[in-house]
């Protein structure tokens, strides 16, 4: 009798968890359904299982399951929440898996719940005694939208693997770099009136139709003064969200706010561009006292660089039959690599279906990534 379910059992389980990870507290849900499940099923597995409550969450936790004893060995990674879906979009129940045209479809099953029935599996005939270093499992919180998870286990550090790999879907290209993210609210406090008489008023609009000029500046001074080849878009980028001001067409708008992101290359720090947005501001901050004013919506995530010439990247492309690359978006890398293993991004589906209706793993993944988690723990686990 099996121990443990099989892929497909595995994945129909984890999709059927939700654990949507939101900003807006309506769509958030905790993931300790998910986590519960991964416990049982790797303490079945002879793993010993943590689980630690994440803090300042909604009921969020993280698992670190680890099998075998000593220093170094391997670390895979992956979060246990997935972003929210429009349920009119689907073709299909987001939260049930459904087989169809070689391919599985679910929320989260490429992006990334999948990567943890993966795992599963690649694990399930291991000989404890066999290993010469552990391996560890960890599956993360909050990753959608704060990180909290990965920060929180950074700072909290206990353990130093050779290496870790983060599961997320990248075509099974091992990923070595990729850009930070920070995002900020910059705020106009005008003054409301009657229309007829602007005089009287301070249009907080007309003040930020200025910043928006002088951020379009900030966004091209980025783009001829910071470039990296190795990325699609070589230079940061700077994009306005969303905005939203005023009320009503007889009034003087007394509030405007702006949201904007920044992504910044490998090398600049978070202060680094900070400082230029201040600068940018700096300016109309002066022509406007005490009414422009910019904060931290999220806290930022770092970029993400890992030494093309380390041993890992090696192993990865090696085994995986691809070259290393870098990538636009942001993933909690950076937080792992603080453990001080060496750390790329490599996992089984396409980000091009990450976030999107009708999010799918292709059959075609479950072989390939079965024998690449193998031969990964053989390398560094035995």
């Amino acid at each position: 009798m099996r121990q443990i379910p099989n892929f497909i059992e595995a994945l129909q389980s984890l999709i059927a968890s939700p654990s949507i990870s939101s900003t807006q507290e309506s769509w958030d849900q905790g993931n300790k359904d998910i986590i519960n499940l991964l416990a049982t099923w790797f303490e079945t597995l002879q793993f010993t299982v943590d689980i630690q409550p994440v803090p300042e969450t909604r009921n969020k936790f993280n698992l670190l399951a680890k099998l075998g004893s000593g220093e170094g060995g391997l670390l895979l990674a992956g979060h246990s929440d997935t972003v929210p879906f429009d349920e009119n979009r689907w073709q299909s129940d987001p939260l049930k898996v459904l087989s169809k045209d070689d391919k599985f479809y679910g929320l989260g099953t490429c992006d990334m719940k999948g990567f943890f029935a993966f795992i599963l599996q690649a694990c399930e005939h291991i000989k404890q005694h066999e290993l010469k270093k552990p391996l560890y499992v960890l599956a993360t919180a909050d990753e959608e939208t704060t990180m909290a998870g990965a920060r929180y286990f950074s700072e909290n550090q206990f353990i130093k693997p050779d290496a870790a790999i983060i599961g997320e879907p990248t075509n099974l290209v091992p990923v070595i770099m990729h850009k930070g993210h920070m995002s900020h609210r910059i705020t106009i406090k005008g003054k409301s009136g009657h229309s007829s008489t602007p005089a009287f008023g301070v249009n907080a609009i007309e003040i930020m139709y200025e910043v928006i000029a002088a951020l379009l500046k900030l966004k091209e001074k980025l783009s001829l003064n910071f470039q990296n080849s190795a990325f699609d878009v070589q230079s940061p980028t700077l994009n306005l969200g969303a905005i939203k001001g005023g009320d009503n067409a007889n009034r003087i708008c007394g509030y405007c706010e702006l949201d904007l992101d920044m992504r910044s290359l490998p090398g600049m720090t978070d202060s680094e561009l900070i400082q230029l947005l201040a600068e940018c501001l700096a300016p109309l901050a002066e022509k406007y006292p005490d009414r422009v004013a910019f904060d931290e919506l999220h806290p930022s995530s770092p970029s993400f660089e890992q030494a093309k010439e380390s041993e890992l990247v090696t192993v990865a492309e090696q085994t995986s039959g691809h070259q290393c690359c870098a990538v636009n978006y942001a993933t909690e890398a950076p937080f792992i690599q603080q453990l001080g293993c060496q750390t790329i991004v490599m996992g089984p589906g396409s980000i091009a279906q990450a976030h999107q209706p009708n999010e799918f793993l292709a059959f075609s993944e479950i072989t390939k990534t079965h024998q690449l988690l193998q031969q990964l723990i053989k390398h560094y686990c035995y």
